[in-house]
């Protein structure tokens, strides 16, 4: 079972979450997610639990408990949907650098 959670502490490690969950069973994995130009994290996490049961009530268990001097949020992770929210430029064909009509340019 894939579990997120959310309003980490900006000092909380990988261990501190990881020893948080183990209470409640086997811990597969533990992803704190950094922001990849500074490397320094963005407060939430996902935690991989093999048994749903025991997943269950970690969710049950640590939601809203304080780490850190920080509320957490633990709740199923939902599923990545293909779709982000678009890219750079935001899809339109005019502005910024050589688009068409940013500057008068003829079409």
């Amino acid at each position: 079972m894939k579990i997120y959670v959310g309003n980490l502490s900006y000092d909380v490690t990988e261990d501190e979450i990881r020893q948080e969950f183990m209470a409640f069973g086997k811990v597969d994995s533990v992803s704190l997610i950094t922001d990849r130009y500074s490397g320094r994290p963005k407060g939430f996490a996902f935690v991989e639990m093999p048994s749903v049961s025991e997943g269950q009530a970690a969710i049950a268990a640590l939601n809203g408990k304080t780490i850190k001097d920080r509320a957490i949020a633990v709740n199923p992770a939902r599923p990545r949907t293909e779709d982000r929210g678009g890219s750079y430029g935001g899809g339109r064909k005019s502005g910024g650098f050589g688009g068409r009509g940013s500057r008068g340019g003829r079409f």
